[in-house]
């Protein structure tokens, strides 16, 4: 498992690293797509709640580095977020299309929603989207769109993020 958590943090870093560089020239309304939100969904999803959360974790931190928003927020949400994904694992057939996408959906819904209400407890400290305005529903489209293409882009790296036995 920890060869796993690994691999999927390491490519939660160069997708944050790329988020931050390329995306962000190309960002619409400011919204960039979450890729490393989809990493950990697909890791969580096809190798189970332990997986899920160790690798949601270790990738918030990497990105609470990377950020100004405060350490540990993008470790908590991602923990959880890959601990609600694992818990999903098994449930469903893993398509191409529809479940990754309804998988990446559910992950930006909750994130947008968690956020908002850490914002509401810690109004000063927690940055968080205006879940009527657009930069939100450019990004929860932006999440939904790609998780096919990105789903099959992780499916060519099954060896090194899904533990043995287990297929997408």
């Amino acid at each position: 498992m920890v060869k796993k958590v690994v691999w999927a943090s390491f490519f939660g870093l160069i997708a944050a690293m790329l988020q931050s560089t390329l995306l962000a020239r190309l960002a619409v309304y400011h919204a960039v797509p979450d890729l490393v939100l989809g990493i950990i969904v697909f890791t969580a999803y096809n190798n189970g709640i332990m997986t899920g959360q160790v690798t949601g974790f270790f990738s918030g931190i990497l990105l609470d580095f990377l950020s100004a928003a405060p350490l540990g927020l993008n470790a908590l949400l991602r923990t959880l977020v890959g601990a609600l994904a694992g818990l999903m694992k098994g449930t469903f057939f893993l398509d191409t299309l529809f479940l990754p996408m309804a998988l990446c959906a559910a992950a930006t819904l909750f994130k947008g929603m968690f956020l908002f209400g850490l914002h509401l407890l810690f109004t000063e400290g927690v940055p968080t989207y205006t879940l009527t305005a657009p930069t939100f529903w450019i990004e929860f489209l932006f999440n939904t769109l790609l998780a096919p293409l990105l789903f099959g882009f992780l499916n060519l790296f099954k060896s090194l993020l899904l533990i043995e036995g287990r297929k997408p």
